[in-house]
């Protein structure tokens, strides 16, 4: 029996169109707490987990971790107020999830987020049925481009890494699902380009750009 392939997709940058919301997220936070955040630097750090950022930013031995976990919930707060007046979904993903679903694979999300942004995407989306698991930086203990988030997910799965495909924006997501031993989809987002993502091992500027056929084609031939 042919062991099934499946989809792993990132949230933000990939399923919901987040820079501009996290950004503003981040600049509100700041405010609150008296720091500076340039958007050279929010660039620099999108798509790790919100803890590491607050703690490469702003902590430099100044923030307790207890201090890091409370700024990370407010600030992922705030990111939830901004996107829940006016959900930002990515053009395509509907399309893509439904169609990948009515092919035969498995479908995931792998994402650092909190599970509240990811349970807030996927019930925005309407498309939480077609989703076989939810992996979110509650269930890991290192962020990307670790690749324990995607490891975790395809085991959640039950199939084997090789046989998954992961759809990611951000330079360190692509590093992580390259280390799990996943075919990389790059999709180009606010924020990022083509060259910050040019070790995929295939690069779109839209989820309609994608179809089963063609990851099953990527999957066949990586």
């Amino acid at each position: 029996m042919t062991e099934p392939l499946a989809v792993i997709f990132d949230m933000d940058g990939v399923l919901v169109d987040s820079y501009r919301p996290h950004w503003k997220s981040w600049l509100r936070m700041a405010a609150k707490v008296g720091r500076e955040l340039s958007e050279a630097k929010f660039v620099q750090t999108f798509g790790r987990t919100s803890r590491e950022i607050i703690a490469e930013h702003w902590g430099h031995g100044s923030l307790t971790d207890a201090e890091i976990t409370e700024f990370d919930r407010r600030k992922e707060a705030l990111y939830r107020e901004i996107v829940a007046d006016n959900f930002p979904a990515m053009d395509g993903a509907d399309e893509l999830i439904r169609s990948l679903h009515a092919a035969g694979f498995r479908l995931a999300v792998g994402s650092s987020g909190p599970p509240e942004n990811v349970a807030l995407a996927i019930d925005r989306l309407g498309v939480g049925p077609l989703f076989q698991t939810l992996v979110t930086g509650a269930d890991i203990s290192r962020g990307k481009p670790d690749p324990q988030v995607f490891l975790i997910t395809a085991e959640r799965l039950g199939v084997p890494p090789a046989r998954c495909a992961v759809i990611e924006d951000a330079p360190v997501g692509i590093v992580a699902a390259n280390a799990a031993g996943m075919a990389s989809i790059a999709l180009v987002s606010t924020g990022h380009t083509r060259d910050s993502v040019s070790a995929a091992d295939v690069i779109v500027d839209s989820l309609l750009e994608l179809s089963p056929e063609r990851i099953v084609d990527l999957l066949s031939h990586g």
